[in-house]
């Protein structure tokens, strides 16, 4: 990408070219440097593969980048924070006598947030996006 800077009209000169460079040749030149400064071989994953998140296999492929922007982000998806409400309902509904009204209602959450739940994750897995 190529920008010309006119300095004709400010000073009578003649007219310069000058190139800047783009985020890929940017981000070379960083790691070029870091390279020669010895910065890169101090690190001490250097030379190995990085480690895969836990649970990396197991998430459809096109669904592991997104998850690992929000993860990196500190954002859960909708469905993990379902499932960590659905195990605090259970949890909540085991203290509870089995016989009870609010354990009859409690109940009742549950098995809302359950379908709630797969009918996103069936939406996720037909539509294969997010």
């Amino acid at each position: 990408m190529v920008f010309v800077r006119c300095e004709r009209w400010c000073t009578g000169g003649p007219v310069k070219s000058v190139t800047m460079s783009t985020l890929d040749e940017e981000i070379a030149r960083q790691l070029e440097v870091s390279r020669v400064n010895g910065e890169l071989s101090q690190a001490p994953s250097w030379g190995r593969p990085l480690a895969q998140p836990e649970g990396w296999d197991e998430t459809p492929e096109e669904f592991r980048l997104p998850f690992k922007v929000l993860k990196d982000a500190g954002v859960l998806p909708a469905e993990v924070e379902m499932m960590r409400q659905l195990q605090a309902l259970r949890s909540e509904l085991a203290a509870l006598p089995a016989e009870s009204a609010e354990a009859r209602a409690l109940r009742q959450r549950v098995s809302e947030l359950q379908q709630s739940i797969a009918l996103r994750l069936e939406r996720l897995r037909a539509s294969g996006s997010l």
